[in-house]
């Protein structure tokens, strides 16, 4: 059964996706179409920001974004600076932005601000948290998400060599802000037949919001986790 997740490719140490793996232990064939790039902002501010770790009583990564944005500020020989900053790795189970509050608060309240490298479009659950607490935040934008530049020649190459997939993931809400019309169009009346599915509470959000039925939610954002659901949205009878 095909299905087709919107998102790009991240081998891991196997050399594969492994949402491309896991879906094929359970018999789905996986095609990635990336939807979203990234562009870089600010980062000389960022850069400045993060060699004076004096001024800060940690970091705060809710994307791998981010993380990027410091790889790109800070020469190799100066990387160890950041762990002057207090970067703690203890809270990377914390999953999402409520849990991830409630992990920082249940901590030592730092003296100085929390910096917070983020995107253009963040959430506001965790600075409205910390800020309800007490805890001092500062928040620098270091990317913007925009339109990957290839997101309809391969759709239509998608659906012109394999049709209408089972099933199409959604990844953000961005990557179906995006992809959504080409979509539609290339679906026409058959769009009742796909099973959508999304990977976090925000994205089936925005299905809900677009008037599309939500079919699977992952539990978690993993692959296990989407292909569990998946398993079970495509062998529920369709309506």
């Amino acid at each position: 059964m095909k299905v087709l997740l919107l998102k790009d490719a991240k081998e891991d140490d196997c050399g594969q996706d492994p949402y491309i793996r896991e879906l094929g232990l359970y018999g789905l064939q996986a095609t990635l179409i990336p939807v979203l790039s990234f562009e870089f902002l600010s980062l000389p501010s960022f850069s400045e920001k993060l060699c004076h770790p004096e001024g800060y009583g940690g970091l705060i990564f809710t994307s791998p974004r981010a993380v990027e944005a410091v790889d790109l500020c800070l020469e190799k020989d100066n990387k160890t600076e950041v762990n002057k900053i207090g970067l703690d790795t203890e809270g990377a189970h914390c999953g999402n932005a409520e849990k991830l509050a409630e992990y920082i608060c249940s901590r030592e309240s730092p003296a100085l601000p929390l910096l917070f490298p983020c995107g253009t479009v963040k959430g506001e659950i965790l600075p409205k948290m910390l800020k309800d607490r007490g805890i001092p935040m500062e928040s620098i934008t270091v990317y913007q998400k925009i339109p990957h530049p290839g997101i309809q020649v391969n759709l239509n190459s998608y659906y012109s060599k394999q049709g209408i997939p089972a099933s199409i993931t959604f990844f953000s809400p961005s990557g179906l802000t995006y992809s959504l019309k080409h979509i539609q169009e290339l679906s026409g009346d058959n769009i009742d037949q796909i099973k959508f599915a999304a990977i976090g509470p925000s994205t089936a959000r925005a299905l809900t919001a677009q008037g599309l039925p939500v079919s699977c939610l992952a539990e978690s954002p993993t692959p296990p986790a989407l292909a569990k659901g998946l398993r079970l949205a495509l062998q529920a009878p369709r309506c």
